[in-house]
């Protein structure tokens, strides 16, 4: 039998095993900042320090984290339905046209607090919108969902250039970009949080949509565990004819499944959006998309273990930016290159120490 189905504790799938992926990761990076002549200690001492040694590092660390929390959640929903959605990009600038409507709608007349929900709705009602046709095309047409949500993704950017150049823009203004929301259209800093622990936000834009996530992340468990819903579509992820032959209905699912996952991709814009820039702009989505990918098969596509592997990238992305400062022969794409390592090990080599594990496990598990 292949070790990938033999049953090993939790304690060991869900924690010794990726942790010891992390290590070799960092392990296999810091021989790579040996080699351009720099200290893999001291490199690793600054990424630390970058991203948590201060109450500003950690809260751009927990901004970046909020947006891949989002991004994280929507491709786990896809992939216990057994579908593979890359489009979480492109449904997240979308979505982020969805809130910034409503932002510039309601941002004179209303606080905060009553913008934030139909913000939250229009969000989600466009980047689940985006996804519709993909989902569509894969359960009527049985056309490749990767392969739509890829060009849909081209399609998104194209879309929303357009709109910003020629529609949305500010008239006599070069930039592409809308006017900026006034106060009622943008979510508060979340500095009262971090002010608990004596931590100094800074000018870190660490907002309210980390709460909004953290709430998503919670909804998703509840639907992906406890609910009619969230069986059927983790039956169809296991095996489609047997789902099919069940009585649930593929076509259904399929669809249901790439709305929500679609709706999350685009409450990711809150972020961004309304948090940080308190405007729409060109490529605010910044590749978050594409790293909910990473998250989300790090944390074994389980809301717990997604948002730990969103902060991990966080502090990559945190920590990066300061090492890379503090260390210019270590440059952005050293960064990336240590970001690869970390999802190759962690991700990608998921079962690389599990038949050993298996073995080691059986043993004692004998005696």
């Amino acid at each position: 039998m292949s070790t990938a189905s033999v049953p090993l504790p939790n304690w060991i799938a869900y924690g010794v095993i990726p942790l010891l992926n992390l290590v070799l990761a960092f392990v296999i990076s810091g021989f790579v900042v040996w080699l351009i002549g720099e200290s893999p200690t001291d490199a690793l001492v600054l990424l630390v320090q970058g991203a948590l040694g201060s109450g500003e590092g950690i809260g751009f660390t927990l901004f970046y984290a909020t947006s891949f929390i989002f991004t994280g959640l929507s491709v786990a929903v896809a992939i216990h339905a057994g579908l593979f959605n890359i489009g979480s990009e492109g449904q997240a600038y979308v979505g982020g046209l969805g809130a910034a409507l409503v932002a510039l709608a309601l941002d004179n007349y209303v606080p905060w607090y009553v913008t934030m929900p139909f913000a939250v709705g229009g969000a989600a009602l466009f980047g689940a919108a985006w996804a519709f046709i993909p989902a569509w095309l894969q359960a009527k047409r049985g056309s490749h969902v990767v392969i739509t949500t890829i060009m849909f993704n081209f399609i998104a950017s194209a879309l929303m250039v357009y709109l910003l150049v020629h529609v949305l823009i500010v008239p006599g203004k070069m930039a592409p970009e809308t006017r900026t929301f006034l106060e009622g259209g943008q979510l508060p800093k979340l500095d009262w949080l971090l002010g608990l622990f004596g931590l100094d936000l800074g000018p870190a834009p660490f907002n309210v949509s980390f709460l909004i996530a953290l709430v998503m992340a919670f909804l998703v468990w509840v639907l992906i565990w406890r609910t009619k819903l969230g069986y059927e579509m983790r039956t169809l992820g296991v095996s489609p004819t047997a789902a099919v032959y069940a009585g649930i209905p593929y076509a259904r699912t399929v669809i249901i499944a790439m709305l929500l996952s679609g709706g999350l991709a685009g409450m990711m814009a809150l972020n961004p959006v309304m948090g940080a820039s308190a405007r729409l702009q060109v490529e605010f989505v910044g590749g978050a998309g594409f790293v909910g990918i990473a998250v989300s098969l790090m944390g074994r596509n389980h809301p717990v273990g997604i948002i730990l592997a969103a902060i991990l990238f966080g502090i990559l992305y945190q920590g990066g930016a300061e090492l890379s400062f503090d260390m210019p022969n270590i440059t952005r794409d050293m960064i990336v290159v240590i970001q690869g390592l970390v999802i190759l090990f962690a991700g990608a080599l998921e079962y690389m120490f599990r038949p050993a594990f298996v073995r080691i496990y059986q043993t004692f598990a004998r005696a």
